[in-house]
């Protein structure tokens, strides 16, 4: 404790202090603000995650750069990922699902966030536990990362605040209607998928790391241009096709895998003939 890295501490910092932006600004949208001050509230917030998710990304990559990685620095990070990509995406969820008139639906869009914290922290404690010096046992993840959880939530509330795109003209409360049902249904779906042992592949590390073909440059390039053109969209399927294709393919895989085994002839077969 006597020394520490500082770039690579402030970069955490930041990422927390994104977080709890994002809960301040988040709180400002309720029944008595305008429907514009609502959009701008929600983009906000939410824009506050991902540039939280920037963050997380840069301290990991400056602590390597720098030979600084430290046991604080660890968990300083899980410390402020709890802000960044626990509170602050359920605080948001909240806000989703304000629209509800029933109690008993308020109440249970409270308790699924409640519950969206509780896995959030467990998930990275359970990380800190089984993380691994190994950089080669950072290529994949026992369950949902925790930012991938919090941009799905951010990024329903980007598609609630803007609404429409460059392109697809989206009919503003059929879409207020869908984030509002999908919004508390899918925080339950990612809450549990956090703490599920489903592998998830390090998506940065595969993208960009290492020697590439060039028709993978050209796939990077591409997903670009979809991101900018479409951004409002694109970030729904980005981060949900993310959270749960893996599952889809985790189960169809063991299903293949138990399918295999169960067609080879037993041991004792073996030794009987």
């Amino acid at each position: 404790m006597r020394k520490i890295a500082i770039l690579p501490t402030l970069l955490t910092l930041g990422n927390g202090v994104c977080g709890f932006a994002a809960i301040a600004y988040a709180s400002k949208i309720g029944p008595q603000s305008s429907e514009a001050d609502q959009n701008y509230y929600f983009v906000l917030s939410a824009g506050l995650i991902f540039v939280a998710m920037v963050f997380d990304a840069l301290d990991g990559y400056a602590a390597r750069l720098s030979k600084s990685a430290s046991d604080f620095g660890g968990q300083l990070d899980s410390l402020c990922d709890a802000i960044s990509f626990g509170a602050a995406p359920a605080f948001l969820l909240l806000r989703l699902g304000q629209e509800w008139q029933k109690p008993l639906i308020r109440q249970s869009v409270a308790t699924i966030a409640g519950l969206y914290v509780v896995c959030a922290v467990l998930r990275l404690a359970r990380f800190n536990l089984e993380n691994s010096p190994d950089p080669a046992s950072h290529k994949r993840f026992k369950g949902l990362p925790s930012p991938g959880a919090a941009g799905c939530i951010a990024s329903l509330g980007i598609l609630r605040g803007e609404l429409a795109t460059s392109w697809v003209q989206l009919d503003p409360a059929a879409v207020r209607a869908w984030v509002s049902v999908w919004a508390p249904l899918g925080g339950l779906l990612v809450a549990l998928l956090m703490v599920s042992r489903v592998p998830y592949p390090h998506v940065t590390k595969q993208l960009l790391r290492g020697r590439k073909h060039f028709h993978h440059l050209v796939e990077v390039m591409l997903l670009a241009c979809l991101l900018v053109v479409t951004h409002e969209l694109a970030l729904v399927f980005l981060f949900w096709g993310y959270a749960l294709s893996m599952p889809v393919r985790y189960m169809i895989y063991r299903t293949l895998r138990g399918r295999a085994l169960s067609s080879k002839p037993g041991l004792d077969d073996g030794l009987r003939r």
